[in-house]
């Protein structure tokens, strides 16, 4: 199927017929799940998303950097106060974050970080096709969405997989602005011009926070989309500018609001399906322990997943924490990584999807043993 601006209203039409027909939705929910994967590019802060407050380093680590007001979800993991919905979610039992968990590749490359991780093999020339292509193979009849201009390579292949490119505001790197105004700032008749002119173009601070931002839109349009009863059961989203080795308090602040504003609009644009959807948000890899000597942080490997959604069994905190004392990082700097991503996607295909191990193995990630799948994510 070739997703049109006509198909996606007529998606915005079926999501609000399945709600007007409960009966209907309820046949429509046998088997029909939803899963939608969100790559966060650049590498996000999981120690900032998820504060380990029950872990004695961190306050030494981190310091000033540390988030206050986090958001308890219980003794030893709080989540940032920009993150209220998500936190609602932990408290239905809809959140699960997974911690200390990575791509098999273990080093300092974005790119390469992104491309095993897209691929699904072990290293990132592991193969030219993505994971979720080949998933949608295995599914034997399934439709696969990215909301993207261009292919990524996690959806690449000869699976049915499409993309849709909605009118959305490309946002300046918020990291770039930054350093632009700082520069700025230091020349008095200069300041003044170069704010007007972010926001006369729209590109503003202010402007972009009016627009609500751009992954809570791609969201909107995903939810739509797939909360049709013919809608893609395999959705993509992508966002960027999480690479925050400076000034990285401010940063995510801005952008982990945008991503609960995200995970409600879907939420709020996909009532039939909520009850049979996960939502994976995932990054490339951590960042380091410590806070650098610019407010921020440097590429790490450890990271965070969250969970999200209807069927997932949350509520409670996943994954295997290695700790933050001297002896327990990796390379004596980054929060070391316990699991492997491919086993939480595995986890999520198998019990979600009803994809079967020997697809798992064999076709959508290929000579992943080492990382058996994961057990008990979804309700």
């Amino acid at each position: 199927m070739r997703l049109s601006r006509r198909h996606f209203l007529g998606a915005a039409g079926a999501v609000t017929t399945l709600s007007l027909w409960p009966g209907l939705s309820a046949l429509a929910a046998d088997g029909d799940t939803r899963l939608l994967v969100v790559l966060l590019r650049g590498g996000v802060d999981g120690l900032h998303v998820l504060p380990p407050r029950g872990d004695a380093d961190y306050a030494r680590l981190r310091g000033a950097l540390a988030p206050r007001d986090a958001l308890a979800l219980n003794a030893d993991f709080a989540l940032h106060p920009a993150l209220p919905f998500a936190h609602g979610l932990y408290a239905r039992g809809q959140l699960l974050p997974v911690v200390a968990i990575a791509p098999p590749y273990r080093q300092r490359s974005h790119f390469e970080a992104q491309d095993c991780l897209e691929n699904g093999t072990a290293s990132a020339s592991g193969a030219s096709t993505g994971w979720l292509n080949r998933c949608v193979a295995a599914l034997h009849g399934g439709q696969a969405l990215s909301v993207s201009a261009v292919m990524p390579l996690i959806m690449r292949g000869p699976g049915a997989a499409t993309t849709w490119s909605p009118p959305l505001p490309e946002d300046v790197n918020p990291i770039l602005l930054q350093r632009l105004q700082s520069l700025y700032a230091a020349d008095p008749r200069l300041s003044d011009a170069f704010a007007r002119a972010l926001d006369s173009q729209g590109v503003g601070m202010d402007a972009a926070r009016a627009r609500g931002g751009r992954l809570p839109q791609a969201m909107t349009a995903a939810a739509r989309f797939m909360a049709a009863a013919d809608g893609p059961r395999l959705g993509f989203v992508e966002d960027s500018g999480w690479d925050t080795h400076s000034n990285q308090a401010a940063v995510l602040a801005r952008k982990l609001g945008e991503l609960d504003a995200g995970l409600r609009a879907f939420h709020d644009g996909a009532p039939a399906v909520w009850d049979r959807t996960a939502i994976a948000v995932v990054s490339e890899f951590g960042r380091t322990a410590a806070v650098n000597g610019t407010a921020g942080t440097d590429h790490g490997t450890g990271g965070l997943a969250l969970l999200a959604g209807g069927a997932v069994k949350g509520g409670r905190i996943a994954g295997d924490w290695p700790g933050l004392a001297p002896s327990a990082l990796n390379e004596g700097r980054d929060l070391r990584a316990t699991s492997d991503l491919r086993g939480l996607f595995k986890g999520l295909l198998s019990a979600h999807l009803r994809i079967g191990d020997s697809a798992l193995e064999t076709q959508v990630f290929p000579d992943s043993r080492a990382a058996p799948a994961m057990r008990g994510l979804v309700a």
